[in-house]
């Protein structure tokens, strides 16, 4: 008799766990979208929505926003969004966001970027692309403008584009707004407290003034710290043997001590520089979700380890 009473309760419980975790599913479904293009908005999209969205990235972890094309499936599912964030000029944006527009014209789009300091170079394109792709495909993602995209690589930019997300949250959902304002305010905090960190270990003596990065994601960074920044690409393109020589010369001449490489570029280069060099090839992903711990991983590394002993 006990174990057909155990065994009636276990099922009882089983069957309440199954509806209680398909009514949180159902929950979470019923929340509306957000789509953003990439994970550091995404970032900075949570902190002030909360849980009042479900927020998506369009270009999945380890793909480059540059050249990412969505899946048929993300444009089916971008119709159920109710709005899209856009971080303001990445190749993704410029190649997408007229088809996006039209895939789905009841959305609206939001441009993160409303505000910033651009930083404009228009003798060098940013044209990126892969080692083997057609110079016609490497044309078809080139940063429109000369405009250096990589904008939430800055405390200072990361206040703007928080501001903006504000503005956006606050037109689509005017009831929540204080806890928006709210929530605004603490990621405001953290920002802050960021940069504070950041300035206290680039004041060091031992820290680096210069450094090396295969692709130049690190414009608005280098800017706001008032740091040298000196990119492996050539125009966006592979550097020439002869070009590389002469990034071995600057490396040596600048004290350069760190090679920043990304997971969406090839490194053979980076190493190379470094063997001739003796250089530090150090992996860095600026477009990790949590912003906060990859910008003091960055401006850590920039910090020579024995400098505090």
């Amino acid at each position: 008799m006990k174990k057909i009473y155990l065994f009636l309760l276990i099922a009882l419980l089983t069957v309440s766990c199954k509806q209680a975790g398909s009514k949180q599913a159902q929950s979470n479904d019923d929340k509306p979208i957000i789509t953003v293009t990439i994970d550091p908005l995404r970032y900075f999209t949570e902190a002030i929505a909360g849980d009042q969205f479900t927020v998506v990235s369009m270009v999945p972890k380890g793909s480059s926003p540059e050249t990412y094309d969505p899946t048929p499936q993300q444009l089916i599912d971008l119709s159920k969004s109710k709005a899209y964030f856009r971080i303001g000029h990445i190749g993704f944006e410029q190649t997408w966001i007229e088809k996006l527009t039209d895939n789905a014209p009841h959305l609206q789009f939001f441009d993160t970027s409303l505000g910033v300091d651009l930083i404009y170079d228009n003798s060098h394109p940013h044209i990126h692309h892969d080692a083997d792709e057609k110079e016609s495909a490497d044309e078809h993602h080139h940063h429109a403008g000369g405009v250096e995209p990589h904008i939430w690589n800055s405390a200072t930019n990361a206040q703007i584009i928080a501001r903006n997300i504000l503005t956006a949250l606050c037109t689509i959902d005017k009831p929540n707004e204080n806890m928006y304002v709210e929530r605004f305010n603490k990621l405001c905090s953290e920002i802050e407290q960021t940069d504070s960190l950041i300035q206290t270990l680039l004041s060091n003596p031992a820290a680096d003034h210069a450094f090396m990065i295969y692709h130049p994601a690190l414009s608005y960074f280098a800017r706001d710290y008032k740091l040298h920044q000196i990119p492996i690409e050539a125009g966006g393109k592979e550097p020439s043997p002869a070009h590389l020589r002469e990034l071995i010369n600057t490396c040596k001449k600048e004290k350069v001590r760190v090679i920043f490489v990304q997971p969406e570029f090839d490194r053979r280069n980076a190493d190379l520089i470094a063997q001739q060099t003796g250089t530090e090839v150090i992996p860095i992903n600026p477009l990790a979700y949590d912003w906060h711990a990859e910008m003091l991983n960055t401006a850590k590394a920039l910090v020579k380890p024995d400098s505090n002993k």
